[in-house]
């Protein structure tokens, strides 16, 4: 089988890449490198032993994308493509919404005309808001998301939705991912993002090897256990597995899929901070600063249907997160 990915060399991408490959797969990637860079191809390659085809395309150039289309047939598409950063989207807005949505609708456009209907979609627990219930469940209402960017994905899920109920012949995985750490276990591929990092994880290793002077815990009065924001941290390479089970469900159905990619265990900032010491034998000092807006207090899922219908659960646990994030930090901070 042939699957296109689109922003394969991103951080969740580039490691489903590697997954894609060592399951026998053959990979398409296609990046417009906004936020990521093109010696990932080689890094990927690398780990696999196995070539893939990559191309530099942008979703908002609908005609960059069609030689992609022209010069192979796909059986799937895992959509990573986008951006990310909550804090830009709200600087940014229309940046963020004519990017996501108008560049998704254009790369439907193509799946359409070019016969390829199957795609899975990277969505995001983002999508909840604040939760109805703990843990969440697929069934647990959409919410009011906080930032443009988390609207970008509940708005996707929706349009995906509805392109797949105006046509049978679509079929659609959502799934939504918790919080992805860690990195792969060879340390050339993880989480370097540009700038000061919007996510905890590289911020706690951008302070460990000393690029930043400390952590700052955004709050530390929210109703749980220890007063800091508590969510579920899930391994990125056990997120990237994840994808290649929903493969098959995607290419074996014609519907919409909804599923939690989670460990379905709910860690606090200062429990993170702790275990990475505790792993690496490496202080992260912190100080506690204001809340952010829109940030909730405790959000985690239950992970039980990707485990009943995919045949998919989490394997790693914390300590190795953090080792793992910890020997990718060393070799390319």
């Amino acid at each position: 089988m042939k699957i296109l990915v689109t922003g394969g060399t991103g951080y969740i991408g580039s490691h489903t890449c590697v997954e894609l490959l060592q399951n026998g797969y053959e990979v398409v990637v296609f990046d417009n490198l906004y936020n990521s860079k093109i010696e990932v191809v080689d890094k990927i390659e690398e780990i696999t032993g196995k070539k893939i085809a990559f191309y530099k395309a942008d979703m908002l150039d609908k005609e960059s994308m069609r030689p992609v289309f022209e010069e192979h047939n796909f059986d799937a598409v895992i959509h990573f493509a986008g951006l990310k950063a909550v804090g830009e989207s709200v600087a940014k807005p229309h940046f963020y919404y004519q990017n996501n949505i108008t560049g998704t609708l254009n790369l439907c456009e193509l799946m359409n005309e070019y016969g390829c209907k199957r795609m899975i979609f990277s969505s995001s627990a983002t999508v909840y808001g604040d939760p109805t219930q703990i843990p969440i469940t697929e069934e647990c209402p959409k919410g009011q998301c906080t930032n443009p960017y988390g609207w970008t994905k509940s708005m996707l899920e929706q349009i995906l939705t509805d392109i797949q109920k105006a046509d049978e012949e679509w079929s659609v995985v959502l799934l939504r991912y918790f919080n992805p750490i860690g990195a792969h276990e060879s340390g050339l591929l993880g989480e370097s993002p540009n700038g000061i990092p919007n996510n905890l994880m590289p911020y706690i290793m951008q302070v460990a090897v000393g690029k930043l002077p400390e952590l700052g815990v955004f709050g530390d009065d929210y109703d749980t256990p220890d007063g800091t924001g508590v969510r579920d941290y899930i391994h990125v390479v056990d997120l990237a597995r994840g994808h290649v089970n929903a493969v098959e469900k995607v290419t074996s159905t014609n519907a919409t899929n909804i599923y939690n990619l989670g460990t379905g265990n709910g860690y606090s900032v200062l429990d993170i901070v702790k275990a990475f010491e505790e792993a690496n034998g490496v202080k992260i000092p912190y100080s506690i600063k204001p809340r952010r807006a829109g940030d909730i207090a405790t959000c985690y899922a239950d992970p039980k249907k990707a485990k009943e219908e995919l045949g998919w659960e989490a394997q790693y646990d914390l300590r190795r997160m953090c080792q793992d994030s910890w020997h990718f930090a060393k070799q390319n901070f």
